[in-house]
């Protein structure tokens, strides 16, 4: 009723006029204005930051009224990084910009949901049994079992209370492990980035029944492997800025503007410092319009294409000539040089795994985790030797890193990338041949399972025989 009033008394609203007619003052009452001005009041600024699971823990300022978050601004006062490199500020993206929204949304998860089917199974055998004996009653039995498995994304979960969740979840645990063993516990922690305590605690849960703790990569699955198998690091690579250093930039298997928002704006500074850029993505994706070349190869495919680099990296760098840059980086940095035991299987010599230290006796004399550190045969000095920078060398009671081209004894090295030259002899090895398969973009070939090619080889005196 007021509104009508006010739109019939409109114009008797009026108090004078200004700028010739082109303004009025009314008498109009504004205080609905006074929302809009205390959406931004606040009490107090904290700093804090976001785990959203980018691992950018960027640095906010987050303005709190009355206990409440009511927005939120990114932090400006990073330090420098170094005059010839850009700032890292300002970090941030919409998804931290719109993190209270997350905070206070009624999607957002604060009871435990269980499947309803399955709360019901449980609780009628919990009248009857204890914990355990209650869970092996369900999990036993195919029908009870098949009831709630089937339903499986099609939702059906209902409000539980804390305490009757940690049971069945303890409960199942300790079926599992006294049925069928403690490392037939699988499990994910958060990541460190997102809370060092959630990633800690659930760890060291793990780890102390004897559960299998995976990788936080495999919680959203996209673990580089080749990372940790050459350097024996997970993704242990250079901090985002040093990208600016970069004069060519492949970026393949990752999505930068998405998943390192903070960061991409080193990307496209490197570009208009003249850095090139290839993107390797089957889809036309946010990164995929930073790349001077964007090549899009169907999904599944990626191994095929990344042996293909390898195989004209080899072929011209490596066998129609050598390179002295290729030789100097695969003798330096990589596991190129690294002898490989050959096993005999089936009638066959086969690669086994990378020959160790501890496989000679004394470990030549290698006392500090001789296990974890590689043999590969000097020229310099006519012997197998351990060379610096394996994992074995970063830790222990003598633990360091360096990549040196040098021994564990520090005389320098210059080791065989391949034995040719100071071969015993040339056996043929044992390869498995997957060409002959039937795939959806290749042809298969008529070619065995198992290739035999003819390898150098060195005979050396192991501990074992």
């Amino acid at each position: 009723m007021s509104h009508i009033l006010n739109r019939l008394t409109y114009f008797k609203n009026r108090v004078s006029e200004f700028s010739d007619g082109h303004g009025v003052v009314t008498k109009e009452d504004r205080t609905w204005e006074d929302a809009y001005r205390k959406r931004w009041q606040h009490d107090k600024i904290v700093r804090s930051t976001h785990g959203a699971n980018c691992t950018g823990s960027c640095s906010w300022k987050i303005y709190v009224k009355g206990g409440i978050v009511t927005w939120e601004t990114q932090q400006t006062d990073y330090p420098r990084t170094r005059p010839d490199l850009p700032n890292h500020e300002p970090r941030g993206c919409s998804r931290g910009a719109s993190y209270s929204w997350y905070l206070y949304s009624g999607n957002r998860l604060k009871h435990p949901l269980i499947r309803s089917r399955l709360l019901k199974a449980w609780r009628e055998a919990r009248a009857i049994r204890e914990p355990v004996a209650a869970w092996g009653s369900i999990v036993e039995d195919p029908t009870k079992r098949a009831s709630y498995v089937k339903l499986r994304g099609h939702g059906g979960f209902v409000r539980a209370d804390w305490a009757e969740v940690n049971e069945i979840i303890a409960a199942a645990n300790a079926y599992t492990a006294k049925k069928h063993g403690p490392d037939r516990i699988i499990g994910f922690s958060p990541i460190p980035a997102m809370s060092m305590v959630s990633y800690a605690a659930g760890s060291r849960y793990l780890s102390l029944l004897g559960g299998t703790c995976m990788s936080f990569y495999d919680w959203y699955c996209d673990l580089p492997p080749a990372s940790p198998m050459t350097w024996g690091e997970q993704t242990d690579v250079p901090e985002s800025a040093d990208w600016y250093n970069s004069g060519f930039i492949m970026l393949w298997g990752s999505n930068v503007p998405q998943t390192r928002t903070p960061d991409a704006h080193f990307f496209t500074e490197a570009r208009y410092k003249g850095a090139k850029a290839v993107v390797i993505s089957p889809d036309y994706s946010e990164a995929s319009k930073f790349g001077d070349i964007w090549l899009s190869p169907k999904q599944g495919t990626d191994a095929a294409l990344a042996m293909a680099f390898g195989h004209v990296i080899l072929k011209e760098f490596y066998l129609d000539r050598q390179v002295e840059y290729f030789q100097e980086y695969a003798r330096q940095y990589t596991d190129m040089p690294m002898l490989v035991r050959l096993v005999k299987k089936d009638g066959r010599l086969q690669p086994d795994r990378l020959l160790r230290a501890s496989d000679f006796d004394g470990s030549l004399n290698e006392d500090n985790n001789p296990e974890w550190k590689t043999i590969a045969f000097d020229k310099n000095a006519g012997r197998v030797v351990c060379p610096r920078g394996s994992i074995g060398f970063r830790w222990g009671e003598k633990g360091k890193w360096n990549l040196e081209e040098k021994s564990a004894n520090g005389d320098d090295t210059d080791l065989s990338i391949s034995l040719i030259d100071n071969r015993d002899d040339a056996v043929d090895v044992a390869f498995p041949y997957f060409g002959n398969r039937q795939h959806d973009y290749f042809h298969g070939t008529d070619h065995p399972d198992v290739l035999e090619r003819r390898v150098p080889v060195k005979r050396l005196q192991l501990k074992d025989g």
